[in-house]
């Protein structure tokens, strides 16, 4: 693993060993809003190694046959729901974010946080697709034919409770919230608004998730060109990673302020611009405190991650 000129990577292996270090959370704070649920509250915690399968792993892989449910307007992306064979549910998103949301889930879900179970399909046919869509129609193929898509599985073992924010929930002011603060600068996603954090109930206890982690490996805002803010990783390598270090903070270039073409478009100002300086002053300065890291850097060794292909292949 090549370090030596990565503040990203140096940074992704100290946050891996304090967190590791760090165990469970013993108690957590006050929550803003009351959200309805049973059970101790968990952002993160011991996973699997695996990055190639997880966070669903090799079981839940989906095959078969599909057939399109109905379309879902949420977000920026093009999606819809899909059923397979064995009648369960999936979200397809099509377009930019299909690759980086995948990788995003298995980083994430390695270090020890939670994630949706995500798998990148390259080549997908369903069945029942409508003559015509709200989005995306220019992507599908004849016969239903789809390339390049990232299928979520729906879960009957979780149920979504609510929403958390990054300025206050359960777990402000602990490491494992600056850690996951931490690990999003590192991959870049900008896309920091609170309705993509989900709490979901499963068996007895309050999971805390990014639910929405498309907008990773670009650039550090919403670029332009457009295809420069996300799954661009000459854009990525090229971005600045912390803006700004004094001795009580740390300042990050994620998430940096929509480029100033998008100011002409007050669709793109309210929900680009305005959230983005929201975040920068509940999300992109965190405490100091790099001590902690250096000192579980150097306690703990850190074990190789494998199972990742070498490289990746486009259609």
């Amino acid at each position: 693993m090549y370090v030596r000129n990565s503040p990203r990577a140096i940074v992704f292996i100290l946050l891996v060993l304090s967190l590791s270090a760090s165990g469970a959370v013993k108690g957590t704070k006050a929550v803003k809003e009351e959200i309805a649920g049973t059970g101790p509250a968990t952002m993160w915690r011991e996973q699997s190694r695996d990055l190639f399968y997880r966070p669903g792993g090799s079981a839940h892989v989906p095959h078969g046959t599909f057939t399109f449910v109905k379309e879902d307007l949420k977000g920026t992306s093009p999606k819809f729901w899909v059923r397979d064979q064995d009648g369960k549910k999936w979200k397809v998103k099509l377009g930019l974010e299909a690759w980086p949301e995948t990788a995003a889930t298995r980083i994430v879900w390695a270090v020890g946080y939670y994630a949706n179970e995500d798998y990148f399909v390259p080549e997908l046919q369903v069945r029942g697709m409508p003559d015509r869509l709200q989005r995306g129609e220019k992507l599908i193929g004849p016969n239903g034919l789809i390339r390049n898509v990232r299928l979520k599985r729906e879960s009957k073992e979780e149920k979504k409770i609510g929403n958390w924010e990054w300025r206050h929930d359960a777990f402000t002011d602990t490491h494992e919230l600056n850690g996951l603060r931490v690990l999003m600068a590192v991959i870049n996603n900008w896309d920091l608004k609170d309705q993509n954090n989900g709490i979901y109930q499963e068996d007895n206890e309050r999971i805390y998730m990014v639910t929405d982690l498309g907008a990773s490996f670009g650039a550090a805002g919403r670029a332009w060109p457009r295809e420069r803010s996300k799954d661009n990783l000459e854009a990525y390598k090229q971005s600045k990673f912390i803006r700004k270090v004094t001795a009580s903070t740390v300042d990050f270039q994620v998430p940096a302020r929509p480029r100033y073409v998008y100011w002409v478009n007050p669709k793109e100002c309210l929900s680009g611009f305005t959230w983005s300086i929201l975040a920068k002053t509940s999300y992109g300065r965190m405490p100091g405190g790099w001590d902690t890291y250096w000192l579980a850097f150097r306690r703990h060794r850190f074990a190789t991650l494998s199972g990742l292909p070498a490289t990746r292949h486009r259609k």
